[in-house]
């Protein structure tokens, strides 16, 4: 939940990204290794995104598969 996982992205015509999108919220960082990858750093967030890619030709469609889901910090509820 509180973001910072480098988290693999696949897919096509990724030359020229501008931006990659966790739901509503920017990668905090990202960078395009290829025209057919990316590895970008998921911000902090909650609940189950879509992750797009935004070009100069436009946003990547959301499908079901580029959906990323948070996951809360563990917590201590008592010690034995």
């Amino acid at each position: 939940a509180t973001g910072g996982t480098s988290v693999a992205i696949t897919g096509s015509n990724f030359t020229g990204a501008t931006a990659v999108k966790f739901g509503a919220s920017n990668a905090s960082s990202f960078t395009v290794t290829s025209a057919t990858q990316i590895t970008a750093t998921a911000p902090s967030g909650s609940g189950t995104v879509d992750i797009t890619v935004v070009t100069g030709g436009g946003t990547s469609a959301t499908s079901a598969n580029d959906k990323y889901t948070y996951i809360a910090a563990p917590t201590v509820s008592s010690l034995g």
